[in-house]
């Protein structure tokens, strides 16, 4: 139970320190937390040997791992620019270990046997973890520019010795989405677009609902007013020259 309770402190504060400005372990025992430019750290490239052809190696008891993609938690790699990944290490062990190399690989998320493509290894030649001490290295890989979109699986291994016996441990096996170069600023694009689009609806929308709201407010029946004097007027000349026009002629003399 406390190895577990440590390991999960180590994750959060893994976490915490996590930088994509970071090239060198962090530790709380020792170990250099900057590094000047230059520094002979890592090589990477044609010198590093081919860890693929070694073979694997069994992890050791007392060491933990974590990694986690800077600035990109979307996991988005693309395809032929550099990705980098943070692999934090904690050395539970009585013995100091060093660190030898980093390494990755991707496969088929249908068949994990698929291999798809070995990526570069990175190697460090100043890697060293005391015992009771975690510390951050960086990896940075990049998948083939022809490498079609989509999901993969991307498997990472950290390579370490211990007594001079090699261990390794998988930090990373998970699934990476694999984009295009500009395809990150096509979908912001596309999903910008989309958004801007319903909001024009909905105020359309809104618009035309307030408009209707208005009509119904506003539209009445007109009161037609039918005026006495032209019904009389016209009755009297309808009425004009007989006997109901005489006798009312003769009655109005006869008030005067």
């Amino acid at each position: 139970m406390a190895s577990f309770n440590s390991f999960w402190i180590f994750s959060l504060a893994f976490f915490l320190i996590a930088s994509p400005f970071l090239q060198v372990a962090r530790s709380d025992e020792g170990v250099d937390t900057t590094t000047e430019e230059g520094s002979d750290i890592g090589v990477v490239g044609e010198e590093a040997p081919d860890f693929d052809s070694i073979g694997d190696f069994s992890p050791a008891p007392g060491i933990d791992t974590i990694s986690v993609f800077p600035k990109n938690f979307a996991k988005l790699v693309t395809a032929g620019e550099d990705t980098e990944l943070l692999v934090g290490v904690k050395n539970n062990g009585d013995s100091s270990l060093n660190v030898v190399a980093i390494k990755a690989s991707v496969h088929l998320p249908v068949d994990h046997r698929l291999l798809v493509q070995n990526l570069t290894a990175q190697v460090f030649n100043n890697g060293s973890v005391p015992a009771s001490a975690q510390a951050t290295f960086p990896y940075i890989f990049a998948v083939s520019k022809f490498l079609q979109p989509g999901s993969f699986d991307l498997v990472g291994t950290i390579i370490y010795e211990i007594g001079e016996q090699p261990y390794q441990s998988t930090f990373f096996n998970g699934t990476v989405e694999v984009v295009e170069a500009g395809g990150i600023l096509s979908i912001e694009s596309v999903f910008l677009v989309t958004l801007g689009v319903a909001l024009l609806v909905l105020l359309g929308l809104w618009i035309h609902g307030q408009i209707q709201n208005l009509s119904k407010k506003t539209k009445r029946a007109p009161k037609v007013e039918v005026g006495t004097r032209s019904t009389d007027a016209s009755t009297d000349e309808w009425l004009q020259g007989t006997a109901y026009t005489q006798s009312l002629s003769s009655k109005s003399k006869k008030k005067k």
